[in-house]
């Protein structure tokens, strides 16, 4: 199993101790907000689910989406990716929040190189 998870950004690295996070952040057109839960796995990381505040420009529910809580809840069926890679432009709505059973952090509020997340190597 992976270490954890690795993440680049700003210049400096950051090693959590996670298999599972989520990731949040807020539309920077429609100011929705969006969430997905990750798994790190050996093959990479996997998107277990979605779940938007809304819809509207580019945030529609997926297929087999239903509402709960005020929520569009989906379980997307995507393969592994080794890593995602963030844009930090500084200029949209909230920065990128990863949450983890540590805590939380937040990335990309200012303008920097892209932000790279990634299972850490075993």
């Amino acid at each position: 199993m992976a270490l954890g998870l690795c993440i680049a950004a700003g210049g400096k690295a950051l090693t959590v101790a996670a298999t599972l996070f989520t990731l949040s952040w807020t539309h920077s057109v429609e100011k929705t907000a969006w969430q997905e839960s990750w798994r790190v796995t050996e093959q990479g990381l996997q998107l277990a689910e979605a779940r938007v505040k809304g819809s509207g420009a580019g945030m529609d529910p997926g297929e087999g989406a239903r509402l709960e809580d005020g929520w569009w809840v989906w379980s997307p069926d995507s393969p592994e990716t080794p890593e995602l890679v963030l844009a930090a432009s500084g200029a949209t709505v909230s920065a990128w929040t990863i949450c983890h059973a540590g805590g939380c952090v937040d990335l990309g509020a200012d303008a920097q190189e892209p932000i790279r997340i990634r299972p850490c190597d075993p």
